[in-house]
C-alpha cells in the first residue's frame, strides 16, 4: 500500500481522543452542545485567546464553517473578497455563491491578502446600488499554499478592514500549523484581537472531525446559533465535538500535533533543498510544493500518493506534499531515500 502525502486527514484521530470518546460513551449528557464537555472545551478556548467575551461554536467541517459564518454575516447584496487560491473559491462547490453571495477574487502567488490588494476592488465597486457591496475579507492561515501571515501583516490588514468598514474572517482549517510554524510570530490571542471571526480546525489536526468557530465581534454574535441550526449543523449529540476539542485543548495537544506535522514536512523540504530542488512557495508549515521533473514524479508515484499541483514547464511540475500529526519518520526517510536514489 502506498503511503499518502495527499492530505492531513487520512488517519482517524489521535488515540487520546478515541479513548476519551469511548471512556465517556455511556455518560448521559444534554444535547445540542449544552453538554459539560463542550462547555469545558469552550472555556479552555476562551482562556487560550484571553477573551471571555468571544463566543465559541462547534461544527463538523471547514466548508460548513465557512458557509455558516459568511452567510450569517452578509446581507443579500453584500459580497466577500478572497485570494484566488481561497478554499471557498475553488474547493467548496459554490457553497458561498449558493447562498446568494458573490466572491470577488484576487490573484496572489503567495495566497495572502494585504491592503494594497483590496483597494482596487473597493475602488471598482462604487457604482451604488448597481454593484454588489464588498463587506467581508476572507483569508486562510495557513493558506492553501502553505504560507502564513506575520503579526505585522495581520495587524495591517485588520486595521485596513476596520477603517473601511469590512469584516475580517480567518479560515483556520490549518491554524495550528500556522501558529506552530518555526517562523510564526502570531499567537491565538493576537488572532482573536485582530479578526472578527476565525475558527480552529480539528479535522486536519488530529480530530475525527470538527471545527471551533470563534466570534470575537459582539455585533456578529447575536442569533448566530439560529444560523447553525438552520444550515443543519447543530448536532444533537454535540458532545462528540466537545469531547474532541476538550482533549485537543488540554495540555496543548492541538499545538503539539500541528508542530509534529510541520517538523516532518520540513525534513523533506530541507533534504530536497540541499539537492537543489526549487519550491513553488516558501512554506514553513505541513504543506510543501517541490518542483520536480516529470520522471521523478513518476518514480515517486510508485511508492507514494500526492497531488501534482501545477505544471511549471514542459518537463517540470510542482507537487503538493502534506504531512499529518501522525506522519512517522519511516515514511519521511523512505521518501527522501527514493528521491536521492534516482539522482
Amino acid at each position: 500500500m502506498k503511503f499518502s502525502f495527499k492530505n492531513d486527514y487520512s488517519e482517524g484521530c489521535h488515540p487520546q481522543i478515541l479513548e476519551s470518546l469511548l471512556r465517556n460513551n455511556l455518560d448521559q449528557q444534554a444535547g445540542y452542545g449544552d453538554d459539560e464537555y463542550s462547555q469545558k472545551a469552550k472555556s479552555l478556548i476562551k482562556n487560550k485567546i484571553e477573551n471571555q467575551n468571544s463566543e465559541v461554536y462547534f461544527v463538523s467541517g471547514g466548508t460548513q464553517a465557512n458557509l455558516i459564518v459568511i452567510s450569517s454575516i452578509l446581507r443579500p447584496y453584500q459580497c466577500v473578497i478572497s485570494a484566488a487560491t481561497g478554499h471557498i473559491l475553488n474547493n467548496e462547490t459554490g457553497a458561498i455563491e449558493a447562498t446568494g453571495h458573490k466572491i470577488l477574487s484576487i490573484e496572489k502567488e503567495d495566497g495572502k491578502l494585504n491592503p494594497s490588494d483590496i483597494i482596487p476592488v473597493l475602488e471598482s465597486h462604487k457604482n451604488i446600488p448597481h454593484q454588489v457591496m464588498p463587506k467581508l475579507v476572507y483569508i486562510s492561515n495557513s493558506t492553501e499554499l502553505g504560507t502564513i501571515y506575520t503579526k505585522k501583516e495581520l495587524e495591517n490588514l485588520s486595521r485596513f478592514c476596520k477603517e473601511n468598514n469590512l469584516y475580517l474572517f480567518m479560515d483556520g482549517a490549518r491554524l495550528g500549523h500556522a501558529l506552530t510554524s518555526e517562523i510564526s510570530d502570531l499567537t491565538l490571542k493576537d488572532i482573536a484581537e485582530l479578526t472578527d471571526v476565525f475558527y480552529l480546525g480539528g479535522t486536519k489536526n488530529g480530530a475525527l472531525l470538527g471545527e471551533a468557530i470563534v466570534i470575537n465581534n459582539k455585533d456578529l454574535q447575536q442569533d448566530f446559533a439560529f444560523n447553525i441550526k438552520q444550515k443543519g449543523a447543530l448536532l444533537a449529540k454535540g458532545r462528540l465535538l466537545g469531547i474532541q476539542f476538550l482533549e485537543l485543548m488540554q495540555n496543548d495537544l492541538y499545538f503539539n500535533l500541528a508542530k509534529n506535522a510541520n517538523q516532518q514536512a520540513m525534513k523533506i523540504k530541507n533534504a530536497l533543498s540541499e539537492r537543489g530542488v526549487q519550491f513553488l512557495s516558501d512554506t514553513h508549515t505541513n504543506q510543501i510544493f517541490p518542483i520536480l521533473t516529470d520522471r521523478m514524479i513518476e518514480v515517486l508515484s510508485e511508492k507514494f500518493e500526492f497531488y501534482v499541483w501545477k505544471k511549471v514547464d514542459e518537463n517540470l511540475s510542482a507537487i503538493r506534499l502534506i504531512t499529518s500529526w501522525n506522519t512517522q519518520n519511516e515514511a519521511i526517510e523512505e521518501f527522501i531515500e527514493t528521491f536521492t536514489g534516482e539522482l
